[in-house]
């Protein structure tokens, strides 16, 4: 406990153009307070990666954290990145991070920790690059 009661856990955001994952663990990151994604509460596999799913999935997950005893988080973002995908998150994060503070939850850090490639396997596209 801090000198201010707040109990920290770690939020780790997964948002890609297909799908958005929260994930709520401890500080140390070891024990799974919270785990949701867009397919639990949404019927179309297109609609897993919008906004509005995004804040219905986090407002799950805000709450299952409070009951916890969970009261501020420090955000972890990421997207696929790695070599071959996008290095942007999709549209869920931005609005997944809106819906944590509306839930409750005091936000602490807020860093990318999307994977960058360190030349490692070659990039799709073969020898001339991808054509249009």
């Amino acid at each position: 406990m801090n000198k201010d009661n707040t109990r920290w856990g770690i939020a780790h955001i997964f948002s890609s153009y297909n799908n958005t994952l929260i994930h709520i663990t401890d500080i140390t990151g070891s024990e799974t307070i919270s785990f949701v994604s867009g397919g639990r509460v949404v019927k179309q596999g297109r609609q897993e990666a919008s906004p509005n799913t995004a804040m219905m999935i986090v407002r799950i997950a805000a709450e299952e954290a409070l009951n916890k005893g969970i009261t501020g988080v420090h955000v972890r973002i990421r997207a696929p990145g790695g070599h071959n995908g996008p290095r942007t998150p999709g549209k869920g994060a931005q609005a997944a991070l809106r819906a944590l503070s509306r839930a409750g939850l005091r936000i602490g850090n807020i860093e990318d920790v999307t994977p960058k490639p360190h030349d490692g396997c070659r990039k799709k596209g073969g020898k001339k690059g991808r054509r249009l």
